[in-house]
């Protein structure tokens, strides 16, 4: 029997989603750009797709891109953004915990003369927003956040970041821009996020974390703001984001919304009982485990993601040790774990080698049981003895 804590890498797709895309793929397949009847039924499925997402956001339809996935739409919000205000200033700000999707475009942006601040988390993988008032600049054109991180899942102030931004707007009145980019991509469907509420200009999500499909994301762009396409083409998504939109993969991603925020509250307290068992489970059984990211408290933590630390064996090793008896976890970002690099988040925390070298992200999902919680506990009460033992020859 198969038990997949992997989540935050990708999610299993609900019934219902695959249902969904199926039935896109088959009854809906003309381009939605076409005038024919085939073509409008297309539309009509973007169209109400666009609605359901927006719903799930409190904004107006027209303030959702369709893209390929988290990573576009992070890159189409910093380097679209970046280049629009240029003329403004060449300073960004963003954290060192932040997804490669993010930390790369915002290299990119210095390979053409942006003047990048990194800013550094705590112990406990917080970016205070006093830091952001602090590197704040006249020229500061971006700044990047993200909702919840996707290794340690602390989930970031945003709303005292929300008061410094909107602080340093005013005093600048109508003086240079300043836009606001939320990587919302793990706390989307686990967690409330009101984009417009939260004054956020710039949102990024993804369906794949939720149950939805790969290959398929969206970016919240506030009415006013302008990008610079970075895919140019035939003028869809109202000129953003060129390419005929991935009708099957949207409507996906619209059925594995509506699933999300059926019963929000109730789905996140499932998962936090399930992280509180598991917690408590491996404190109790397995010696000198150690739970990375901030105290147990679910306004600091995200109801889905425990990253814990086994001193005295490699986190590879574990992951496979696991895998050989049925259990999927992972190192870090599973866009980065194949890489024999350490942990780029854990590293900015200024956690010591041994800890970052041993570290193993657990992630949960509605699918996930309290008996799978149980079995893994222990199998990794045997798993971590043998493994030390090994290590020490």
């Amino acid at each position: 029997m198969e038990i997949y804590l992997d989540n935050s890498a990708t999610t299993r797709p609900r019934p219902e989603v695959v249902r969904a895309v199926s039935a896109a793929m088959e009854e809906t397949y003309g381009n939605p750009s076409s005038l024919h009847r085939l073509g409008v039924r297309a539309e009509a499925v973007l169209r109400s797709a666009r609605e359901t997402i927006a719903g799930t956001l409190s904004v107006s339809p027209g303030e959702v891109t369709f893209t390929s996935g988290g990573t576009e739409a992070n890159n189409l919000a910093i380097i679209g953004a970046a280049l629009t205000l240029q003329q403004g200033g060449k300073h960004v700000i963003t954290t060192a915990i932040e997804h490669p999707s993010v930390l790369r475009a915002f290299g990119l942006l210095e390979e053409h003369g942006f003047e990048l601040t990194l800013l550094k988390p705590d112990g406990s993988g917080l970016v205070d927003a006093e830091a952001i008032r602090e590197a704040l600049r006249p020229d500061t054109v971006l700044v990047s956040t993200m909702y919840v991180n996707n290794e340690t899942g602390a989930i970031q102030p945003l709303e005292n970041m929300r008061g410094v931004i909107a602080a340093e707007r005013a005093r600048r009145r109508r003086g240079r821009p300043l836009l606001w980019h939320v990587d919302a991509v793990q706390g989307y469907g686990k967690l409330p996020f009101y984009a417009q509420k939260l004054g956020a200009d710039l949102a990024t999500l993804s369906a794949h974390k939720i149950h939805g499909p790969k290959g398929v994301g969206a970016l919240y762009v506030r009415r006013g703001v302008r990008l610079k396409p970075l895919l140019v083409g035939g003028g869809q998504e109202s000129g953003v984001r060129a390419g005929t939109e991935n009708v099957p993969g949207i409507a996906g991603f619209a059925e594995a919304a509506r699933h999300a925020f059926r019963d929000l509250e109730g789905v996140a307290g499932q998962l936090r009982e399930l992280k509180r068992l598991f917690i408590a489970g491996i404190t109790a059984r397995v010696p000198d485990a150690i739970i990375n990211g901030p105290v147990d408290d679910n306004t600091l933590l995200a109801p889905h993601i425990v990253n814990v630390s086994f001193p005295g064996i490699k986190g590879e090793v574990l992951v496979h040790y696991l895998e050989e008896r049925g259990v999927y976890v992972s190192t870090g970002a599973a866009c980065s774990s194949r890489r024999a690099e350490p942990s780029h988040v854990l590293k900015a925390m200024g956690l010591p080698g041994d800890r970052v070298a041993s570290a193993i992200r657990f992630s949960f999902s509605p699918f996930n049981t309290i008996d799978d919680v149980q079995r893994v506990v222990s199998l990794l009460d045997v798993a971590v003895a043998e493994l030390r033992v090994f290590a020490r020859r």
